[in-house]
């Protein structure tokens, strides 16, 4: 099944259309918003990552992965006999690009779900969108917790499944003091709220904290601090290719990772083989996926990938294998949303609720198996820490010993916890969709 491919020319002119021809937009009465399934039909579903701009360096691989996983879906039979029609839309590391397209691929091509987002600033760019017209998102990467949204699905960590295990580890093996160095929006700051609760917890002192525009590639200023600082490691929440950027600045301003090494939540081997395996050898990344991982269904998933059209960088990642698995949770959910309810009448929303407790198993997931929690639709997932090596793969020095559950509100137990239905305060009252 061949994906469709949309320029920023084309879908600019589909949406002037669409403001000419108002009833593109609308709906007739009692009809729900976005996707009608059809018996025989093809599944259409969107994909909304970054080919172009600062995100690029990890986005763009979660779109080929994803042609990738449902090529594979499809030659195998599709979903219930009906193939995945991917709808690729380049949203140019633009947040206004990331919600105009969320909305044209809900209401002009009637996706049931979309693929997407990197960033914690695209997720809150398109989930108002999402939730507007209940439909679905699904986001395959880390990010920091304290939202409970009913229209979208996570298979990345939560900051209790991967910092939680990573800062009393590099504290115990480098010192206690640490640096921390992040892009400037809300993951790196949220994420870095839970950090200080784990240092703080294994006696770490900061001795330092500082941002840069998402996207900047001067790190001068903040070398010099750190520098003056004198940690023992580095905290990094550094994204995109800001963080080829750091990694390369640090090496040549005489800092080595044998005495000051960096930590990071999102450098992995994408970026590694961006910035040269020079660079990123002796730091350390908190991840569920390594590329090295030893087992059968990652060395089937390594090699069918890199051997497929859709190989452009030469290596697996964290990023591409959590949305590798996105698209079995998708096709799972699906099976099972069909079972129940029948092609024609099932909606994004039943998708949704019919994926608590969806299961991919050691044969699918390249990771180890892996489920959706019924009451968050974050993952359960084990963590792992892994260090670069000269030659750019990650060696795995750490590993959680079983799959760990997902809490959004860890560090925030005074807000409640998030359930199927909302966020449940202590006092019982529930609250939908808190961004």
């Amino acid at each position: 099944m061949k994906t469709t491919r949309r320029s920023f020319s084309v879908g600019a002119a589909s949406t002037l259309a669409a403001i000419a021809s108002p009833h593109i937009w609308s709906k007739k009465s009692g009809e729900a918003w976005g996707a009608t399934l059809k018996q025989g039909e093809p599944i259409k579903v969107g994909v909304l990552f970054s080919l172009t701009g600062d995100l690029a360096v990890p986005e763009a691989d979660s779109t080929y992965v994803l042609q990738y996983a449902f090529d594979e879906i499809n030659k195998a039979g599709g979903i219930a006999g009906q193939p995945v029609q991917p709808v690729i839309i380049d949203a140019k590391s633009d947040f206004n690009v990331y919600s105009q397209k969320m909305k044209e691929l809900i209401l002009r091509d009637k996706v049931i779900a979309v693929f997407g987002c990197y960033t914690s600033a695209s997720r809150k760019a398109v989930l108002p969108t999402v939730i507007e017209f209940d439909s679905l998102l699904y986001y395959p990467t880390c990010y920091e917790g304290a939202e409970c949204v009913q229209n979208d699905i996570c298979t990345g960590p939560l900051p209790n499944q991967h910092s939680r295990d990573l800062i009393p580890f590099m504290v115990k093996h480098f010192g206690k003091k640490v640096f921390f160095v992040g892009s400037n929006y809300v993951w790196p700051k949220e994420s870095n709220k839970d950090a200080k609760v784990w240092l703080n917890g294994v006696g770490g002192e900061l001795v330092g904290e500082e941002y840069v525009p998402l996207g900047g590639a001067d790190f001068s200023g903040v070398l010099n601090k750190i520098r003056e600082a004198k940690p023992n490691f580095i905290f990094s929440t550094v994204v995109g290719a800001s963080t080829i950027a750091f990694y390369k600045q640090f090496k040549q301003a005489g800092f080595s990772s044998s005495s000051m090494p960096i930590a990071a939540l999102t450098t992995g081997e994408i970026e590694t083989r961006a910035m040269g395996a020079e660079f990123g050898a002796g730091h350390f990344l908190s991840a569920p996926y390594f590329m090295a991982l030893d087992t059968p269904t990652n060395h089937k998933f390594v090699n069918g990938f890199l051997s497929s059209p859709y190989n452009h960088s030469s290596v697996t990642h964290y990023n591409m294998e959590e949305t590798y698995n996105s698209a079995y949770v998708f096709k799972l959910g699906l099976e099972k949303a069909i079972a129940q309810y029948g092609v024609e009448d099932v909606t994004s929303r039943k998708l949704r609720d019919i994926s608590g407790g969806v299961t991919l198993d050691d044969s699918i997931s390249p990771e180890g198996k892996i489920w959706i929690d019924s009451d968050n639709f974050n993952t359960w997932l084990t963590p792992k820490i892994g260090q670069c090596q000269s030659d750019g793969s990650f060696k795995i020095v750490a590993q959680s010993p079983t799959q760990i559950q997902p809490l959004p509100y860890f560090i925030y137990p005074a807000l409640g916890v998030c359930t199927a239905d909302g966020l449940k305060a202590p006092n019982g009252t529930i609250q939908k969709n808190v961004l």
